[in-house]
Protein backbone atom coordinates (compact mmCIF):
# COMPACT_ATOMS: atom_id res chain seq x y z
CA UNK A 1 0.00 0.00 0.00
CA UNK A 2 0.93 3.45 -0.50
CA UNK A 3 -0.47 6.91 -0.89
CA UNK A 4 -2.77 8.21 -3.18
CA UNK A 5 -1.85 11.84 -3.47
CA UNK A 6 0.98 13.95 -2.13
CA UNK A 7 0.07 15.51 1.08
CA UNK A 8 2.25 18.32 3.50
CA UNK A 9 2.12 19.36 6.99
CA UNK A 10 4.30 21.72 8.90
CA UNK A 11 5.00 21.75 12.20
CA UNK A 12 7.88 21.72 15.05
CA UNK A 13 10.58 19.38 15.53
CA UNK A 14 10.52 18.57 19.39
CA UNK A 15 13.62 18.42 20.21
CA UNK A 16 15.00 20.23 18.32
CA UNK A 17 12.35 23.60 18.13
CA UNK A 18 13.04 23.93 14.90
CA UNK A 19 10.38 24.54 12.05
CA UNK A 20 10.02 21.29 9.84
CA UNK A 21 8.07 20.99 6.56
CA UNK A 22 6.79 17.42 5.75
CA UNK A 23 5.82 15.93 2.20
CA UNK A 24 4.08 12.65 2.46
CA UNK A 25 4.57 11.25 -1.51
CA UNK A 26 3.24 8.12 -3.12
CA UNK A 27 6.34 5.48 -3.56
CA UNK A 28 6.63 2.55 -5.91
CA UNK A 29 6.34 -1.07 -4.97
CA UNK A 30 9.27 -2.24 -2.68
CA UNK A 31 10.50 1.45 -1.90
CA UNK A 32 9.62 0.91 1.78
CA UNK A 33 9.43 4.08 3.54
CA UNK A 34 11.96 6.50 2.67
CA UNK A 35 13.04 9.56 4.47
CA UNK A 36 14.44 12.42 2.29
CA UNK A 37 16.47 14.88 3.49
CA UNK A 38 15.36 17.60 1.41
CA UNK A 39 17.26 20.60 3.36
CA UNK A 40 20.70 18.93 2.31
CA UNK A 41 22.21 18.81 -0.76
CA UNK A 42 22.13 16.57 -2.57
CA UNK A 43 19.31 15.07 -0.62
CA UNK A 44 20.14 11.98 1.50
CA UNK A 45 17.63 9.34 1.60
CA UNK A 46 17.19 6.99 4.67
CA UNK A 47 14.94 3.89 4.46
CA UNK A 48 12.87 2.87 7.63
CA UNK A 49 14.48 -0.37 8.68
CA UNK A 50 16.32 -1.84 11.76
CA UNK A 51 19.83 -1.26 10.68
CA UNK A 52 19.46 1.92 10.28
CA UNK A 53 18.43 2.63 13.81
CA UNK A 54 20.68 4.80 15.62
CA UNK A 55 19.30 6.10 18.87
CA UNK A 56 16.45 5.26 20.74
CA UNK A 57 16.92 7.56 24.19
CA UNK A 58 13.67 9.27 23.93
CA UNK A 59 12.97 9.07 20.49
CA UNK A 60 14.21 7.04 17.68
CA UNK A 61 16.46 8.38 15.23
CA UNK A 62 17.36 7.13 12.10
CA UNK A 63 21.01 7.46 10.88
CA UNK A 64 22.86 6.76 7.27
CA UNK A 65 26.28 8.25 6.89
CA UNK A 66 26.13 10.70 9.71
CA UNK A 67 22.78 12.26 8.52
CA UNK A 68 20.52 11.79 11.19
CA UNK A 69 16.46 11.73 11.00
CA UNK A 70 14.88 12.19 14.41
CA UNK A 71 11.17 11.05 16.48
CA UNK A 72 9.93 8.97 13.88
CA UNK A 73 7.90 6.86 15.69
CA UNK A 74 4.77 8.22 15.76
CA UNK A 75 4.67 8.91 11.79
CA UNK A 76 5.86 4.95 11.58
CA UNK A 77 3.10 3.80 14.09
CA UNK A 78 0.63 5.64 12.31
CA UNK A 79 1.66 4.15 8.59
CA UNK A 80 1.87 0.63 10.00
CA UNK A 81 -1.56 1.04 11.69
CA UNK A 82 -3.28 2.02 8.18
CA UNK A 83 -0.84 -0.80 6.67
CA UNK A 84 1.31 1.64 4.45
CA UNK A 85 4.31 -0.24 3.28
CA UNK A 86 5.88 2.64 0.48
CA UNK A 87 5.73 6.30 0.94
CA UNK A 88 8.55 8.55 0.27
CA UNK A 89 8.54 11.00 3.40
CA UNK A 90 10.43 14.95 2.60
CA UNK A 91 12.05 16.63 5.70
CA UNK A 92 13.44 20.10 5.51
CA UNK A 93 15.26 19.45 8.73
CA UNK A 94 16.52 16.58 10.77
CA UNK A 95 13.18 15.81 12.86
CA UNK A 96 9.63 14.94 11.89
CA UNK A 97 7.56 17.59 13.58
CA UNK A 98 5.85 16.39 16.96
CA UNK A 99 2.32 17.56 15.96
CA UNK A 100 0.29 16.94 18.99
CA UNK A 101 2.86 13.76 20.56
CA UNK A 102 0.11 11.29 18.95
CA UNK A 103 0.49 9.06 15.73
CA UNK A 104 -3.38 10.77 14.91
CA UNK A 105 -2.53 13.97 13.13
CA UNK A 106 -0.31 11.46 10.92
CA UNK A 107 -3.35 9.11 10.67
CA UNK A 108 -5.66 11.76 9.29
CA UNK A 109 -2.46 13.53 7.31
CA UNK A 110 -2.45 9.80 5.53
CA UNK A 111 -6.24 9.04 5.31
CA UNK A 112 -6.53 12.08 4.41
CA UNK A 113 -4.14 11.72 1.14
CA UNK A 114 -5.98 8.50 0.40
CA UNK A 115 -4.47 4.63 0.77
CA UNK A 116 -3.77 3.05 -2.40
CA UNK A 117 -3.08 -0.96 -2.75
CA UNK A 118 -0.43 -1.72 -5.04
CA UNK A 119 0.08 -4.56 -6.82
CA UNK A 120 2.18 -6.95 -5.26
CA UNK A 121 1.36 -9.08 -2.27
CA UNK A 122 2.75 -8.22 1.15
CA UNK A 123 5.52 -9.82 2.36
CA UNK A 124 4.98 -11.20 6.44
CA UNK A 125 7.83 -13.16 8.66
CA UNK A 126 7.03 -16.23 10.21
CA UNK A 127 8.37 -17.45 13.34
CA UNK A 128 9.01 -21.14 12.97
CA UNK A 129 11.20 -22.02 15.71
CA UNK A 130 11.88 -19.72 18.99
CA UNK A 131 14.43 -16.99 18.72
CA UNK A 132 15.96 -15.12 21.84
CA UNK A 133 18.10 -12.40 21.19
CA UNK A 134 20.13 -11.23 24.67
CA UNK A 135 21.97 -7.94 25.24
CA UNK A 136 22.79 -7.38 28.62
CA UNK A 137 20.02 -7.70 31.08
CA UNK A 138 17.71 -7.23 28.53
CA UNK A 139 15.99 -10.08 26.31
CA UNK A 140 13.48 -10.56 23.59
CA UNK A 141 11.75 -13.96 22.70
CA UNK A 142 9.73 -14.78 19.68
CA UNK A 143 7.46 -17.43 19.80
CA UNK A 144 5.83 -19.33 16.57
CA UNK A 145 1.95 -18.52 16.58
CA UNK A 146 -0.74 -18.85 14.24
CA UNK A 147 -1.47 -15.19 13.54
CA UNK A 148 -0.69 -12.17 15.29
CA UNK A 149 -0.08 -11.47 19.18
CA UNK A 150 2.16 -9.54 21.30
CA UNK A 151 2.95 -9.36 24.55
CA UNK A 152 5.30 -7.85 26.92
CA UNK A 153 6.79 -7.38 30.24
CA UNK A 154 9.12 -5.10 32.07
CA UNK A 155 10.88 -5.71 35.29
CA UNK A 156 12.29 -2.30 36.78
CA UNK A 157 14.07 -4.04 39.31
Amino acid sequence: RTLKNTIRATGVGLHSGEKVYLTLKPAPVDSGIVFRRTDLDPVVEIRACAENVGETMLSTTLLKDGVRVATVEHLLSAMAGLGIDNCFVELSAAEVPIMDGSAGPFVFLLQSAGIAEQDAAKRFIRIKREVTVEEGDKKATLLPFEGFKVSFGIDFD
